[in-house]
C-alpha cells in the first residue's frame, strides 16, 4: 500500500533534492560542512512537506472503509 509512496518520497527528497543541494553548497559555493548540513535539512524539509501533503489530502473515510473491507474479507 502506502509504504511504496513513502519510499519514493524519501528517495526523491534525499537523492533528488537533498544530496544535490548539499553537494552544490559544500563544493561549489564552498560552504563545506555547513553546506552538507543545509542540504540534509533541505531534504528533510522536502520529505516532511510531501508526507504532510499526502496526509492532508488523503481521503481517510475511504481508507478506513477499504481497511474494514479487507478485515471482513479475510474472515470469510
Amino acid at each position: 500500500g502506502w509504504q511504496k509512496v513513502g519510499a519514493f518520497v524519501n528517495l526523491g527528497a534525499y537523492y533528488l533534492v537533498g544530496t544535490p543541494v548539499a553537494a552544490v553548497l559544500a563544493f561549489v559555493v564552498h560552504l563545506k560542512g555547513r553546506g552538507l548540513l543545509i542540504g540534509l535539512a533541505t531534504g528533510s524539509l522536502v520529505q516532511a512537506t510531501l508526507l504532510a501533503l499526502g496526509t492532508i489530502f488523503t481521503n481517510w473515510q475511504k481508507q478506513a472503509s477499504q481497511a474494514r473491507e479487507r478485515i471482513f474479507e479475510e474472515d470469510t
